[in-house]
């Protein structure tokens, strides 16, 4: 097992990384009225140590009313969630490790009556759930405008809390996807139409992070085909329609994408080994990230998953060695142990903590 690769650093603009390992945003619900403590910093501290190279943080709200489900999920724009971020942030650098958080939104996918705000309906591009179905009604352009300014708005808080760069989270039938998708996006403005023009909401979030950050720090959009409850969906069907996706997303300032897949050894497209990561690099020539299963050899829903881990890891390191990507993003196996990236450095891959269901009920 050549792990050289995996353990080279990296330089995307002004972010130097050690190392090709991120630790892929996981929703863990343990930031009290949307606030991380100590035990948040704690928890990305341990990764950081471990010989995580990134931590992309768990989905953290935007300032809107309903941008997530839960009062346990962080916010990133009270100033009590603000100062936590800060201790979390310090925490990581003074192990070594580089953090960004992923600015979040879940849109039709929360349920009316959930928290934290259980007053406030969910929202999206025409109203419709991820089944297609009427709950609420479309987003004026008003609207959108001023979520545009919100996404900007966290994206200069997290600037200001001391984090290495900002994700933005464009996948999985939340709010910025379900404008990407045809099935959630009936508008006839300018923020619908074809498939370029249902772009047109993550390109001007994307632009007004730019604008609120400045050119030199760093912007990940993380996308998908699937969505929830629709794994076999595909915003775009082929090579073709995924470079008319992805172009628009580039050229409004882009720095890395992280390629959301449910297991990153399958291929994208029929005709090419290629996953989504390998496409996505291919067509826009900037880093990719992949994700999906990575330390896991079993069924998605498995409740131990970590079976044949080294298998799973050679393909992966077979992959990089042809350049399809230039990131990793490690998931479920960092849940249970953060040493992993160490562990994996040394070889010493039958030490490594298996996944299990379990191990999602503390917070380590």
């Amino acid at each position: 097992m050549n792990t050289e690769l995996l353990f080279s650093p990296i330089q995307v603009g002004n972010l130097s990384l050690s190392n090709r390992i991120v630790m892929a945003p996981m929703t863990r619900v343990y930031s009290p009225d949307g606030v991380p403590g100590s035990n948040v910093a704690a928890y990305y501290r341990r990764r950081a140590e471990g010989g995580v190279g990134l931590i992309v943080t768990e989905g953290t709200a935007i300032n809107h009313p309903s941008a997530v489900s839960h009062a346990n999920i962080p916010n990133i724009h009270e100033e009590a969630a603000l100062e936590g971020w800060k201790q979390v942030v310090e925490e990581v650098h003074a192990a070594g490790g580089k953090i960004i958080p992923q600015l979040w939104h879940v849109g039709m996918a929360r349920t009316i009556g959930e928290g934290p705000n259980v007053e406030a309906l969910p929202i999206g591009p025409s109203g419709l759930n991820l089944a297609g179905e009427p709950v609420t009604e479309p987003l004026t352009t008003a609207e959108v405008e001023s979520l545009v300014s919100a996404f900007a708005q966290a994206a200069e808080n997290a600037k200001k809390v001391g984090f290495d760069g900002i994700e933005i989270h464009g996948a999985h039938g939340y709010l910025i996807d379900q404008f990407f998708w045809e099935g959630t996006n009936k508008r006839t403005d300018r923020y619908g139409g074809d498939l370029v023009g249902r772009t047109t909401f993550a390109v001007e979030v994307i632009e007004a992070c730019r604008k609120a950050v400045g050119p030199d720090f760093p912007i990940v959009l993380r996308f998908s085909q699937w969505k929830l409850g629709a794994y076999d969906e595909k915003l775009a069907k082929n090579a073709d329609e995924l470079e008319r996706f992805l172009t628009p997303l580039s050229d409004a300032g882009v720095d890395i994408f992280h390629c959301s897949t449910r297991r990153f050894s399958q291929p994208e497209f029929e005709g090419s080994e290629l996953n989504l990561a390998g496409w996505t690099k291919k067509i826009t020539g900037k880093p990719s990230i992949t994700v999906g299963s990575i330390g896991l050899n079993s069924d998605f829903f498995a409740e131990d998953s970590a079976q044949k881990t080294e298998d799973n890891i050679n393909e992966l390191l077979e992959r990089m060695d042809r350049e399809e990507f230039d990131l990793v993003a490690v998931g479920r196996a960092l849940i249970s142990d953060p040493a992993w990236p160490a562990k994996v450095q040394s070889g010493a891959i039958d030490e490594i903590i298996p996944f299990t269901a379990e191990s999602t009920k503390t917070l380590y």
